[in-house]
């Protein structure tokens, strides 16, 4: 990535001085710059007023309301934890933030709950176990209810209804859960006869 950051602007300023348009790259630049500011100070706000109003589902109950009608499934996806145990819950809220779309929170919770997974499973040789993964491909693959971050940056590009893509959202990322979690079961299972 750092290399791919390096190449692109030398091309550019490269570019520019062999086809004579060496200002036009600058003003691109300058302009590129400012907006970038300003897009991130409209995305703070936006951002603020979402993790406020998450801040209070939380608050209210409504994470841990969802994190306990998440619980038979995560003792599904996640075998060998114990049931009701910390690692349980800690993956439960995790995944319950991250379906609010909770991001601030949700880094926290799964570091406790990748903490809380390595206490009850250990490994000899400090490799990821397959909740450990498991735990990760979630993460990655999200199903999004509330696409905060999606919205903050339609609303700070000018769009009337930000929320228009739910419907896309919830699909996309609906696809996206079963493909990753699918994926991830039968690389287990498939790493698991090779060490056989």
């Amino acid at each position: 990535m750092k290399l791919i950051l390096i190449i692109l602007p030398s091309a550019a300023i490269i570019c520019g001085i062999f086809t004579g348009r060496l200002p036009e790259v600058s003003a691109a630049v300058l302009e590129g710059a400012g907006s970038a500011v300003t897009l991130a100070i409209s995305l703070c706000g936006v951002m603020c007023l979402w993790s406020g109003l998450m801040k209070v589902a939380e608050e209210c109950g409504a994470v841990k309301l969802i994190s306990s009608l998440l619980a038979p499934v995560v003792s599904l996806l996640f075998r060998g934890l114990k049931k009701g145990g910390r690692a349980v819950q800690l993956i439960s809220m995790n995944l319950s933030a991250n379906i609010l779309g909770l991001g601030n929170a949700t880094t926290p919770l799964g570091i406790q709950a990748m903490e809380a997974i390595q206490q009850e499973e250990p490994t000899d040789d400090g490799s990821a176990s397959d909740n450990m993964i498991m735990l990760t491909v979630l993460n990655t693959a999200s199903l999004q209810v509330i696409p905060a971050t999606a919205a903050a940056l339609r609303t700070a590009c000018g769009a009337e209804r930000p929320m228009d893509i739910l419907p896309c959202v919830w699909i996309v990322s609906a696809y996206s859960l079963a493909a990753a979690v699918t994926s991830a079961k039968l690389m287990s299972r498939f790493s698991r006869r090779r060490e056989r």
